[in-house]
C-alpha cells in the first residue's frame, strides 16, 4: 500500500507511543471544537491527557481513582451536549466501569467515548493484574459501541478526531511501550473502513488480518513470507466493530485461508468477529495468533510476546499450517 513508512522494514525503524496519538488527537479535537471535554481516573500523564489538561484546564475533570464514577459523570454531560472523552488503563475501563459503561453510557445512547490505554501483554513488568487481554470482548459486545485498536501513533490520533465526529458510544485501544511507526499523515482512516498494507507480487495463499500494533508482526512475517515465495496479504483491521464485512469477505474468498493476529484473549476478541462474520458469510479456515485461555504475567514486552507466540515466527507457522 503506498503512504506506509518508508522505513517500515528497516531495522531503526521509529517508534512511538500510541497513546501519544490520542494525546495530540485528543488536544487537536478541543481545539476544533469547544464542546469536547476530558476526564481522567489518576493517569493524566500516562494516558497523556495532560496535554488537554493544560490547554482547556476548564474542560478537564480529574476524577481520580473512581472509574465507575467516572463513566457515569461522562454521560450525564454527554447529556448537556458535550463530547467527553474518558481515559484510565483498559483493565480499569472498560475493566472496573463495565457495568456503568454498559448502562449510563450504551444503553442510554450518550456520546462517550472511552479510552483504554496500557491494554495486551506488552504492559509488560506490571503483570497479568494490570495487563487487559480481555476489553475487545467486553466492548464489542455491548449495543451501539464502536471499537477501534489502532496499529499505530498516526492512526491513533486520527482515530480520536474522527470519534469526536461520529454520535453515540466508541471505544479506543490502546498499548503502553512505544511501537513501530507503520503509517504516516498521509495514510487514509475511516472508522469501518480495513486497509491493504501488503500484497505479495505472488498471487496470495493466505491472508492474515491484524489489528493493533501486532500489524507490525504481521507485516514482517509476510515479508519473510514473500522471501520464502508464499504469497501473503495482510489487511489491517483497525475497526472491529463495525467490521468491513466486504474486505473480510472478499479476502477470504481470494485466499486458502486467514489468520488472524490480535494481543488479545481468542475468545470474544477480533478473531471471533471475523470467524462469526466468515461462518455466515463464507466459511472459511482459520488460525488464530492470539491469548489462549491464560492470564498474563510480568516481563519485559519483547519476552511477553514471544512467549504467548504472538511473534512473527508464531504467524509464519500458522500461514504454513493452512498450507498444508
Amino acid at each position: 500500500m503506498k503512504n506506509l513508512n518508508p522505513k517500515l522494514f528497516d531495522k531503526d525503524v521509529e517508534k512511538v507511543y500510541t497513546r501519544l496519538g490520542y494525546g495530540e488527537g485528543l488536544l487537536e479535537a478541543g481545539m476544533k471544537d469547544k464542546n469536547v471535554v476530558a476526564l481522567c481516573a489518576d493517569l493524566t500523564h500516562s494516558t497523556f491527557t495532560n496535554l488537554f489538561a493544560d490547554k482547556f484546564p476548564e474542560r478537564f475533570v480529574q476524577v481520580g481513582v473512581a472509574e465507575q464514577n467516572m463513566a457515569s459523570v461522562a454521560s450525564g454531560m454527554a447529556r448537556m451536549g458535550k463530547i467527553p472523552f474518558i481515559s484510565s488503563y483498559a483493565m480499569f475501563s472498560p475493566g472496573r466501569n463495565w457495568e456503568q459503561i454498559r448502562t449510563t453510557i450504551c444503553y442510554n445512547n450518550t456520546n462517550v467515548k472511552i479510552v483504554g490505554a496500557h491494554a495486551g501483554v506488552s504492559v509488560g513488568p506490571d503483570g497479568g493484574t494490570h495487563q487487559a487481554i480481555e476489553d475487545i470482548a467486553l466492548t464489542r459486545v455491548i449495543p451501539r459501541m464502536t471499537v477501534i485498536y489502532p496499529c499505530d501513533y498516526f492512526e491513533a490520533k486520527k482515530a480520536v478526531l474522527e470519534m469526536a465526529k461520529i454520535d453515540g458510544p466508541a471505544y479506543i485501544r490502546l498499548a503502553r511501550n512505544n511501537t513501530p511507526v507503520i503509517t504516516t499523515e498521509k495514510t487514509p482512516f475511516k472508522i469501518g473502513k480495513a486497509q491493504t498494507f501488503f500484497e505479495s507480487k505472488k498471487k496470495s495463499q493466505v491472508g492474515i488480518i491484524a489489528s493493533g500494533h501486532l500489524v507490525y508482526e504481521a507485516l514482517v512475517s509476510a515479508k519473510k513470507l514473500e522471501y520464502q515465495g508464499i504469497g501473503v496479504k495482510v489487511i489491517n483491521l483497525s475497526t472491529i466493530k463495525p467490521l468491513d464485512e466486504k474486505a473480510i469477505i472478499d479476502l477470504a474468498k481470494n485466499v486458502k485461508g486467514i489468520v488472524t493476529v490480535e494481543e488479545h484473549q481468542k475468545a470474544g476478541g477480533m478473531g471471533s468477529a471475523v470467524a462469526e462474520l466468515l461462518s455466515q458469510k463464507y466459511p472459511t479456515k482459520i488460525e488464530f495468533i492470539a491469548i489462549n485461555d491464560e492470564f498474563g504475567q510480568s516481563g519485559e514486552p519483547e519476552e511477553l510476546i514471544k512467549l504467548y507466540k504472538l511473534d512473527s515466527g508464531s504467524i509464519i507457522k500458522a500461514v504454513k499450517k493452512l498450507l498444508i
